[in-house]
């Protein structure tokens, strides 16, 4: 038994120890947001956060997050009438086109400003290496930029 917590909800799971974290959250759990792209930890569609930084949740075991605290996008909005900063300003910038890639993409930008405030064009380019099959990365890169606006102003 492999008790950890996702979104600020303790839970359990009770299967195979080298299952990938992915598989538990869609088919365990009915965690959809997080996505599967590749399963080898190339695309970044599967990005989830583990003790509050960003991980690919298909190269990780379901084993490796015992006892901590994993964060997909169902979880990251403060409350369920607020968004988080970065998902405000991917809406202000209309950035997702079909949408598949979105959630890995806020999840890596949410870990980013929160290493690097204030990114720079090159951060974001060297920082962010999801892939995008529509190429937003204008868009991603102009979102980034609004979100860390608006974290600044929250603070």
């Amino acid at each position: 038994m492999i008790s950890f917590a996702i979104n600020n909800e303790n839970v359990s799971f009770d299967g195979v120890e080298d299952t990938p974290l992915l598989w538990v959250l869609r088919d365990h759990f009915k965690l959809k947001g997080t996505k599967f792209g590749c399963g080898i930890g190339s695309c970044g569609a599967c990005m989830v956060h583990i003790d509050g930084q960003a991980r690919k949740s298909c190269t990780t075991q379901i084993s490796a997050v015992a006892g901590r605290q994993v964060t997909t996008i169902e979880g990251l909005a403060p409350s369920s009438t607020q968004l988080h900063p970065v998902q405000q300003a991917w809406i202000a910038e209309d950035v997702p086109q079909c949408g598949y890639c979105q959630a890995g993409q806020i999840m890596a930008a949410v870990d980013l400003l929160k290493e690097i405030p204030k990114p720079s064009d090159s951060d974001i380019a060297r920082k962010m290496k999801n892939i995008c099959r529509c190429g937003t990365y204008v868009r991603i890169r102009r979102a980034v930029h609004r979100a860390a606006e608006l974290m600044a102003e929250e603070s």
